[in-house]
């Protein structure tokens, strides 16, 4: 039997079953200095799975759950999650130009499920997230998405830069906002297959993804702050997008 609090699963077993039954779990929480043939499984059930897995110290899963968790949490996510590979073929099956919002980074559970609201009304195919150092899936970024989050696919991949490689070889243009380029985005066809990178909230667009990319592009300002908050610049992205294809 699968052991319960309101989002989260606890106790070796339960965990095990949970994953090998395929709940949609956003990540597992392994305590720290456990060893032996359960720590054996666990790592090879979320690699398998595509599950983060995290190590932590007892006193922080203590304040996860009162009950005896035998050194293993998992958090239960309130959507599924996706592949990229499993998800594109679909869109060109319906005779429609791909439209893939790549998060790198973003991290704010807020402004996770902004640009989802943004994305969703806006017309965007799906959604792609790193394995680790992204926005945790919880009730903020469901509220914050105003059910956009139910609607729209979240493909969780282990290696961003080979999805850009995957995205491309299919025939997907990489876009990149950055504030080095020249040309504005007004100046890009956006009506043509894509995907659109999304930088996280300090550091931006990590180089390894701008050099995966096919285009730059910068949003004019008239002010002198450096930059757009990450959801905000991305809601301008994609309305230029709809706008294009739309209107």
């Amino acid at each position: 039997m699968i052991k319960k609090e309101k989002d989260i699963i606890y106790g070796r077993h339960p965990v095990v079953d949970a994953i090998s039954s395929g709940v949609s779990l956003d990540k597992v929480i392994f305590q720290q200095g456990v060893r032996g043939p359960l720590e054996k499984e666990i790592r090879l059930l979320t690699r398998e799975a595509n599950i983060p897995l995290q190590v932590a110290p007892k006193e922080r899963m203590n304040r996860l759950t009162r009950a005896n968790h035998q050194g293993v949490i998992a958090l239960i996510s309130p959507i599924p999650f996706y592949k990229i590979s499993d998800v594109l073929p679909s869109i060109y099956e319906r005779s429609e130009q791909p439209l893939i919002v790549v998060l790198d980074g973003v991290t704010d559970v807020r402004n996770f499920g902004a640009i989802a609201r943004s994305a969703e009304v806006c017309g965007a195919h799906a959604l792609v997230v790193p394995l680790k150092g992204s926005a945790q899936i919880n009730a903020d970024a469901m509220k914050t998405s105003a059910g956009a989050l139910a609607k729209i696919p979240v493909c969780r991949e282990n290696s961003l830069v080979n999805t850009l490689d995957f995205l491309q070889q299919s025939g997907l243009s990489i876009f990149a906002s950055s504030l080095e380029a020249s040309q504005s985005i007004h100046q890009l066809d956006w009506t043509v297959p894509l995907a659109l990178v999304v930088g996280s909230e300090g550091e931006g667009i990590s180089p390894s993804m701008v050099k995966g990319s096919d285009e730059l592009f910068i949003i004019p300002q008239q002010g002198t702050t450096d930059s757009l908050n990450v959801s905000v610049a991305t809601g301008i992205m994609l309305y230029e997008a709809m706008r294009q294809r739309h209107f």
